[in-house]
């Protein structure tokens, strides 16, 4: 395999480090990463760059080139990202570029709808960072999320869809017929209609020491931070699907992980449940509560409940990756468009909002079904809705003498 072309030094603590190495895995961007507190040569390295100060994070590009506390946009930019859409006004804008997002791309872009995808993170969304994709139809021995995210895009971008990466949209709002798009940088768009499809992220465990611990060994990506405990114990929390895909998945790296599930059952499917319960590296254990994660700087335990017996041990793992369901990345519009209890977009039968021409698909739609082929075939749905709504208010302009 190729080796990563892009150095991030850094320490576990160091909060800007987190940031950049999150917004890297995001992109789907490999880099080796320095603990410059494990390593000596990497805390002179940094010192030699930064003329004899510690400054993390400092990241060594392929062509020489360094940044030292990059901003997200700096990062974008140094990867050739571009941080502005190439106009100001689009038939459709479509936030997140899941497979919700890029399936109504796709089939408006092939309508003549001239589409923008806004995305704050990695094309592809949590498919991206998937390992593998197995129930996905038409690929019999399943498929890397990453590759399938890749040929979504790359499918999209044949219709001509333009795909603007690292912008957050921080507010949606309705002007007449028209609709406002703002994103973090300060940028606005105009269009005729929305897709919301930002997606969902993973639920946290709201233990002590969770908040103090992310990033310095506990994870919420086993394809982001897996590889960074090679050899070592690792423990997943969730025994659902994700759970179990992502623990496979760590079984590559660490050499051994244990599964905690609260219930007294796995939730995964039962193909999964039998290849975790046959793997050598897996361990379950059921009825089980993390209660504290514990370190300074870099977890060094957990104290685990045994819900059966009320007992409580503390272990001792290089690192806990948790996946227990997942919020919807909605706090943008929870007060432009109407929500559930859980914070999911509700929607009419034809996918369209509280909002007339605010339409939603995908993990962050109330009732969804956070499956891959589910995400696509909603996308496909609302394109087809939004096509309906677009070729109306087209006819009622004209009718007006508009």
């Amino acid at each position: 395999m190729e080796q990563p072309k892009i150095t991030v030094y850094g320490a576990p603590w160091c909060p800007d480090c987190k940031q950049s190495k999150q917004f890297l895995g995001e992109q789907r961007i490999r880099f080796n990463w320095v603990d410059i507190d494990e390593d000596e040569a990497g805390r002179r390295r940094v010192q030699e760059l930064n003329d004899g100060k510690q400054i993390i994070p400092t990241i060594i590009f392929e062509d020489g080139s360094i940044l030292v506390e990059p901003s997200n946009a700096e990062l974008a930019a140094k990867l050739g990202i571009n941080p502005k859409a190439k106009r100001e006004f689009y038939d459709l804008v479509v936030v997140g570029s899941g497979p919700a997002g890029l399936a109504t791309a796709l089939y408006a872009a092939r309508e003549g709808i001239e589409t923008l995808v806004i995305e704050k993170g990695g094309i592809g969304g949590q498919a991206g960072t998937t390992e593998r994709i197995e129930n996905y139809p038409g690929f019999v021995e399943g498929i890397g999320g990453g590759q399938l995210a890749d040929q979504m895009r790359a499918h999209a971008e044949r219709f001509d869809v333009e795909i603007l990466s690292a912008q957050t949209v921080t507010k949606i709002r309705a002007e007449g017929d028209y609709k406002m798009i703002t994103t973090e940088s300060g940028d606005e768009y105009c269009s005729m209609a929305i897709l919301l499809a930002p997606g969902t992220r993973y639920r946290r465990l709201n233990v002590p020491g969770e908040d103090d611990l992310i990033g310095a060994g506990i994870h919420f990506c086993a394809t982001c931070d897996g590889p960074f405990y090679k050899g070592r114990e690792v423990i997943v929390v969730g025994g659902g699907n994700s759970g179990i895909e992502e623990g496979l998945f760590l079984t590559k790296f660490a050499s051994k992980v244990t599964v905690f599930e609260y219930s007294d059952r796995l939730g995964a499917s039962q193909i999964l449940r039998e290849k975790a319960e046959e793997h050598p590296k897996m361990e379950i254990r059921l009825s089980s509560a993390v209660q504290e994660f514990k370190g300074s700087g870099h977890l060094e335990s957990v104290l685990v409940e045994d819900r059966t017996t009320g007992k409580v041990e503390e272990l001792f793992p290089a690192a806990a990756f948790i996946f227990i369901g997942l919020d919807p990345n909605t706090q943008f519009v929870k007060d432009t468009v109407e929500t559930d209890k859980w914070g999911f977009i509700t929607t009419s039968g034809t996918m369209e909002t509280s909002l007339e021409g605010v339409f939603a698909a995908g993990d962050a739609r109330g009732g969804s079904t956070k499956q891959v082929a589910s995400a696509v075939g909603e996308g496909v749905t609302a394109a087809l809705m939004i096509r309906n709504y677009l070729e109306k208010q087209q006819g009622n302009r004209g009718y007006k003498g508009d």
